[in-house]
This record gives structure tokens, sequence and C-alpha cells, in this order.
């Protein structure tokens, strides 16, 4: 089973998500702007995908720019805000067992697909 941590509002992970489809994969859609993720959970999925908290900042979303970019925010706080606001998180975040990718661009995706 694949998953996909998915935003239907990003083209990316609407690409993302037709690139699986396309190849027949057995998905599971994780709508994490309608279900938010604990900040335990983030931790554990960021863990998979070998990325850190400060790596996956979507650093150009306003209210990243207007409220935080200033503030010295450590992994444990940077966790909660993304548990508060998932909009901040980068995406798409495709899992598949337990080894995973942020899909920046979708060629990485293919890699990993094609590798897995």
């Amino acid at each position: 089973m694949t998953k996909i941590y998915h935003n239907n509002r990003c083209r990316k992970s609407r690409e993302a998500l037709q690139y699986l489809e396309n190849k027949g994969t057995d998905i599971q859609i994780i709508k994490y702007m309608e279900d938010p993720l604990t900040a335990t959970e983030w931790k554990d999925l960021f863990l998979q995908i070998g990325k850190s908290p400060q790596e996956m900042i979507r650093t150009q979303e306003p209210l990243w720019r207007n409220v935080y970019k200033d503030q010295e925010i450590d992994d444990v706080k940077l966790l909660d805000i993304f548990s508060k606001n998932p909009k901040l998180i980068k995406r798409p975040i495709v899992l598949k067992g337990q080894k995973g990718v942020l899909v920046q661009p979708l060629e990485i995706l293919k890699a990993f697909m094609s590798s897995h």
C-alpha cells in the first residue's frame, strides 16, 4: 500500500496523485488538511522521509512570512505549529512501506516508485 499525504488544492500534490493512479498503484490518500496529524505523527513521518522539520517549512506561505519567519523556533515547537497549521508543510509526501519521499519535483516520485 502506498500512502500519499495529499492536499487537493496543491498542483504538485494533484500531479503526484495522478501519477500514482496512472501507474495502477494501490493508494491510501491521507487528507492531512482535513484531519491534521499530531506533532508526533509529523515527527515520525519526517523521519521516514529523511527530512528535518526545518526542511519541511513552506517559507513562501504568507502565514509563515507574517507570523513565524523572524522567530527562533526549535523542532518541538515547529512540529506543534505544523499540527495546528498543516498548510505550512511542503507537499506531497509519499510513503511505501517504511520509506518515503517529499515529491518535489515529480521525478523524485518516479525514481522512488521504480526502486521500491
